[in-house]
């Protein structure tokens, strides 16, 4: 009889999906759950989540099911991949099944009233659960497909990070573990807001320059923010931080890159989501974002930028302008300050 954890993955969009496979594939009982009935029969027969991820053939071994109930009664470990505007009802639905389980959540959104972290949620909602967060430069489509991955999962409680490895880890997906769940979340919600800037400057025809210091300004940006909230800087050098901005910014894959993208070409943000036809986490996250980095006074141009744009209809050329006027300071002084001993919070200011 095997020791591996019995796995249920709660959300069957792509990433959700994704999981599901890749657990299958490495022999793990695993149960994919959605409320779509339609749907979950047409992956049954076909072996395809034909809305999601198209073209991609599922493990046969992966289960699909649409009873809550059911799916959770015997599973020892839960992976979340909900969309952040349903989190909060479905895990509530579901939280006298979950007691005592270990939860992985995989949704990277911020709730408001109270910036709350989707770990934060299970908390409230589940406080007798074991909790851990996923996240790292992770397209749902090129995992599933077999492309070389790395991830990592971060909680305070090792033995639940060992038990993600071990039903994770495989030739293909590597699994780091970190102990900075807080950074690790936050960075992977914050990046997606800095996806929608660098969609947009690359359907505008903006260089690689200019998308290169976009890119590095942006991890300057979210780790004095991440820092001034607490996170450790150390976690965004790595595949939480940089690894997950780098990709999410760069690759046509991303689905807050072709909100962005949309927008460059001149749609409005209702036209550009509604192309899309999937949730754009970083739309809800950059009110949010804005709205607390003002409420704590952290140093943010790029957000106001995106900000002032999308929702306060001001022109393009006088936001890039601000921004190319605003002063020249340090380029890394979360990481020099932070080394030598004197972090000043909001040093490039």
């Amino acid at each position: 009889m095997s020791d591996k954890p019995t796995v249920a993955v709660l959300g069957g969009g792509s990433f959700g999906t994704t999981l599901g496979g890749l657990m299958a594939a490495n022999g793990i009982d695993v149960t994919l759950w959605m409320r779509d009935a339609g749907l979950a029969a047409t992956i049954r027969e076909t072996r395809q989540n034909s809305r999601y991820l198209p073209d991609i053939q599922l493990d046969p071994r992966l289960q699909v099911e649409t009873d809550l109930q059911q799916v959770l009664a015997s599973a020892s470990l839960v992976f979340l991949a909900i969309p952040s505007g349903a989190f909060r009802s479905v895990l509530r639905e579901a939280a006298p099944l979950l007691a005592g389980k270990g939860i992985v959540s995989t949704t990277k959104g911020i709730e408001q009233p109270g910036f709350l972290m989707m770990s934060e949620i299970v908390a409230e909602e589940v406080p007798t659960a074991r909790v851990a967060v996923l996240s790292g430069p992770n397209l749902a489509r090129e995992m599933a497909a077999g492309a070389l991955t790395a991830t990592v999962v971060a909680s305070a409680d090792d033995q639940l990070c060992r038990e993600v490895q071990q039903v994770l880890g495989s030739r293909t997906l590597r699994v780091y573990a970190s102990q900075d769940h807080y950074g690790v979340e936050l960075g992977g919600a914050l990046k997606n807001v800095y996806a929608i800037i660098s969609g947009m400057a690359a359907a505008m025809g903006m260089g690689e320059n200019t998308r290169s210091m976009l890119i590095t300004r942006a991890l300057a940006e979210m780790t004095r923010f991440a820092v001034h909230m607490g996170a450790n800087p150390l976690t965004f050098l790595g595949l939480a931080g940089v690894g997950d901005l780098i990709v999410t910014c760069m690759s046509p894959l991303s689905r807050n890159y072709q909100v962005g993208h949309a927008l460059g070409q001149g749609l409005s943000l209702e036209e550009s989501v509604a192309r899309l036809g999937q949730v754009a986490e970083g739309v809800n996250t950059l009110k949010v974002l804005r709205q607390k980095a003002e409420e704590e006074g952290v140093y943010m141009p790029l957000v106001n930028g995106l900000h002032a744009i999308l929702f306060e209809q001001l022109p393009l050329d006088r936001v890039v302008g601000a921004l190319m006027g605003g002063e020249q300071k340090h380029d890394v002084e979360f990481a020099a300050l932070w080394f030598a001993g004197e972090w000043n919070r909001g040093e490039d200011k």
